[in-house]
This record gives C-alpha cells, structure tokens and sequence, in this order.
C-alpha cells in the first residue's frame, strides 16, 4: 500500500537519493526540502512516499499564485525502489489533493530535457507541453477536471 505522510521532524533525514544518471534530471531530497522551506507562504506541501512502512521517495508540490495554478515541483522515487509504479501512483494521488483542494483547476510541471522517463510518466498522467521553456526545463500543464 503505498501511501504520503508530510514531512516532519521524525522523517525528513531519510537518505532517499536517486541513481547517479538521473542527478542532472532530478533535485536530491534536501534541494526539495530547501525549496518547500522557500516556498512555505505559498502553502508548499511535501510529503515521504511510503510502501507500507519503507521511505520509497519524496514530492513536493505549492501554490503558484501567478498563474493560478498549482505547481508539482518535485518527485523522486529512492533509486532502489524505481521501476515499481511507485511514482505514478504517488502523482495520482498527489494530483487527488490538488482536485480535493479545488482552489486552482490547473497543474504545471517542468521536466529537464533529456529525462524521458519523467516526460513519459507525466504524458501517461494527462500533461502536455506547453510550448514554453525555462532554459532547459520544458513545461507542461494539466487541466483537472
């Protein structure tokens, strides 16, 4: 059963990190913490992805005001634990927050060029590129419904 708990003080050194190809595609989980910290006032949520009682992985994801839309920031699953489905169902049932929430009927995303598995997985969730690129980030959206 794969399930988030917010990060806390009992669980955020969990030394999850990702493989080494995948480090220039994907923050490590302190850069998350640091940028749910930066993004605090704007209601950032990060959560420890848990299969049963094992850390698997971390997310992050925060109001983005500007554009009226939530903005999934994050997600890693552990490098010992990919390959399972774990971050597929851990962003579905991140994107059912978002939609439980309700306050923003949008979702936005960036993925590094290059990161196909990242652009796959976001594609089989229902996000499309938006045309718009930040350096090497490209930007997807996704319309909940």
């Amino acid at each position: 059963m794969l399930r988030l708990e917010e990060i806390n003080p009992e669980n955020w050194r969990l030394g999850l990190k990702v493989s080494e190809k995948q480090k220039s595609f994907v923050s490590d989980d302190m850069r998350l913490l640091a940028r749910a910290y930066a993004f605090r006032e704007s209601r950032s949520n990060a959560f420890v992805v848990y299969r049963n009682e094992t850390p698997v992985g971390m997310a992050l994801y925060y109001d983005f005001e500007e554009l009226r839309a939530y903005d999934f920031s994050q997600l890693f699953i552990d490098e010992r634990y990919q390959g399972k489905g774990y971050g597929i169902e851990a962003a579905k049932r991140i994107l059912n927050m978002m939609t439980e929430d309700g306050r923003y009927d949008k979702v936005i995303l960036c993925y590094i060029e290059g990161n196909e598995a990242a652009r796959n997985m976001y594609e089989r969730l229902g996000f499309y590129p938006t045309g718009e690129r930040d350096g090497d980030e490209i930007i997807m959206e996704k319309i909940l419904r």
